[in-house]
């Protein structure tokens, strides 16, 4: 089945975060961070399907030559920001369907990224990039790495409405920086189901909660990336084993729930479902890893499958650095 997932982060003076470290990791570049002198080479990556810059609609035929080229791009983003604290770059990953092919998968983010860019007047520098050999080999995934302030002709210009305080937002009239995430991540799922639907496939995502949907089942824990990563090397992880003792717990405290509630209505149909529900639980319980598995290739092999049972992210195992 297809799966959601969109992730946002930021990139900031404040955390040792720079724009130009990010670029070349993600796009398998060699670039050179003209601020700091320090150069960032990731060419030797294999696992990069497509890269693209994408701008706003409203400047097609601006002559905008110095904005496609990723090292001038991201060398501006860096040199323009004088604040220590500065957020220099913003970034969306998204999962995309293994069920569409690479051309399909490659229209939606072209799609998502162009509706982003004329929402906000930002370039995206977006990347797809392929499963890797220790991950799900349904793991296709995008990085849309995001000015934060309008691309212009001349150079980058004033922040964009996604990047100013809430104060101005307020002031321009503009929804809160929450409830913008909110719509951000309808558009992703509205764009993936009509890829979906356009690819004559009757899978669907949602990009809401368990509880929004209506679905009474207990949220998919968040294996830590470090965690998961001890685990692929044949590891024991105690911090991975306590989140899945954990949710085994609420796993089991939602059947009890369930139970009582049907109990107390005396309703054999409803008695008949949480039944149901109890050996969904049973099975989903039973085929839960307990413990680190002795070798490293039993370790990667029960890690993709645990991924049936529980999240880890970010999606990409090295993505998560603080570059």
């Amino acid at each position: 089945m297809a799966i959601y997932y969109l992730n946002v982060k930021t990139f900031g003076r404040s955390t040792g975060g720079r724009a130009t470290a990010a670029a070349a990791y993600r796009s398998g570049e060699r670039i050179r961070d003209e601020r700091t002198g320090q150069v960032f080479d990731h060419s030797h990556r294999t696992d990069v399907m497509h890269k693209e810059i994408v701008l706003p609609s409203n400047l097609s035929g601006a002559g905008m030559s110095w904005a496609q080229d990723r090292a001038a791009l991201w060398n501006a983003a860096e040199l323009i920001e004088s604040r220590k604290n500065a957020a220099v770059a913003r970034e969306y990953v998204v999962a995309l369907p293994h069920e569409l092919t690479h051309g399909q998968r490659l229209g939606l983010v072209q799609k998502f990224s162009q509706d982003l860019a004329d929402r906000h007047g930002f370039a995206v520098d977006f990347v797809i990039h392929a499963p890797r050999p220790i991950n799900d080999p349904r793991n296709f995934h995008a990085h849309l790495l995001t000015t934060t302030r309008e691309v212009l002709p001349t150079g980058l210009g004033a922040k964009t409405n996604r990047d100013i305080g809430s104060v101005k937002r307020q002031e321009r009239g503009l929804c809160s920086a929450l409830k913008e995430l909110y719509a951000v991540r309808e558009r992703w799922a509205t764009f993936t189901n009509e890829a979906l639907q356009q690819a004559n496939l009757e899978v669907r995502v949602d990009h809401r909660s368990y509880k929004a949907q209506g679905i009474d089942r207990e949220p998919r824990p968040r294996i830590p990336m470090g965690a998961w990563r001890a685990e692929t090397q044949g590891q024991k992880s105690e911090i991975a084993e306590r989140i899945r003792a954990a949710y085994r717990v609420r796993v089991q405290a939602r059947l009890e729930r369930a139970m009582a509630r049907a109990s107390s209505l005396g309703s054999a149909g409803k008695l008949d479902e949480i039944r149901q529900l109890a050996r969904q639980s049973w099975l989903q319980l039973r085929d839960t890893p307990r413990a680190a598995p002795a070798t490293a290739e039993s370790a990667r092999s029960k890690a993709r499958d645990s991924q049936n049972a529980f999240d880890v992210g970010p999606k990409e195992p090295d993505d998560d650095l603080a570059l």
